[in-house]
């Protein structure tokens, strides 16, 4: 039986790896299901999700050589314009510890140009400058002060 691309069948996983899981198909071939393939939400470890012998409905990807490509989540029927990624949990980052959910910063009242990379550089110098000859005062005075040897 060839496998079409597109088409949803029932397979068997026959084995787990850290990148995906293997699922044989009807007909003996068998296909891998990879690990970003396996469920609509972040799956950090294959085994949370399929043990060795469950029975899925996979959605056919490509064939490369012999080789197939297959997806869980994709074999999943849901509503036109739906996408996988809305069932998320929303991300936790920057914006949530600050309170509001807007990304742009500039309406808070926080507006700074951007700097260019002349000015930047000049910052940089300077500070590396200052830095310097503090770092030069303070080790003259543990050796000796103004290189002069005492005798």
């Amino acid at each position: 039986m060839s496998i079409e691309i597109g088409s949803k069948v029932q397979g068997k996983v026959t084995g787990i790896t850290n990148f995906g899981a293997f699922v044989e198909l009807p007909g003996g071939t068998t296909g891998l299901v990879h690990i970003s393939e396996v469920a609509d939400s972040y799956v950090k470890d294959v085994n949370d999700h399929l043990k060795v012998g469950d029975e899925v409905t996979v959605k056919v990807l490509s064939e490369k050589e012999g080789k197939i490509a297959l997806s869980i989540k994709k074999a999943v029927d849901r509503p036109e314009g739906q996408s996988s990624y809305s069932q998320r949990p929303p991300r936790q980052g920057r914006d949530d510890r600050r309170g509001g959910g807007s990304r742009d910063f500039r309406s808070k009242g926080n507006f700074k140009p951007k700097e260019s990379f002349e000015d930047k550089m000049a910052k940089f110098l300077k500070s590396s400058e200052e830095n310097i000859s503090s770092l030069k005062r303070n080790t003259e005075g543990k050796r000796g002060g103004r290189g002069g040897r005492r005798g």
